[in-house]
């Protein structure tokens, strides 16, 4: 059975950055997509990232592009977001997610495995 957990949420100021890690225990992690969602109070759960099983493709919302990067390690079972120039409208839950069936990335809808999530605030 597959696992995600999600650590380095916290509390930072506009402006500031974040980085945010998953490590998956079980399963053929390399295989994997692997992506990033979060929700904001009263919103549903929105894509930010993903990234193919090899790493070499990356997708991204339009409203976290150019800010945010998203990375994976397969060795370690790791999937890493680095925020940057973080926004108060960036406040979420955020969940790493992966697409257990699939190697490349088939849209949003496509995962099938969720972590717990971690908060993210960003706030003056």
């Amino acid at each position: 059975q597959v696992q995600l957990v999600e650590s380095g949420g916290g509390a930072v100021r506009p402006g500031g950055s974040l980085r945010l890690s998953c490590v998956a225990s079980g399963g053929s992690f390399s295989h994997y997509v692997m992506g990033w969602f979060r929700q904001a109070p009263g919103k549903e759960r929105e894509f930010v990232a993903a990234i193919s099983g090899t790493g070499v493709n990356t997708f991204y919302h339009d409203d976290v592009e150019g800010r945010f990067t998203i990375s994976r390690h397969n060795g370690r079972s790791t999937v890493d977001l680095q925020m940057n120039d973080l926004k108060p409208e960036d406040t979420a839950l955020y969940y790493c997610a992966a697409d257990t069936d699939r190697r490349w990335y088939n849209g949003p809808t496509s995962f099938n495995l969720w972590g717990q999530g971690t908060q993210v605030t960003v706030s003056s």
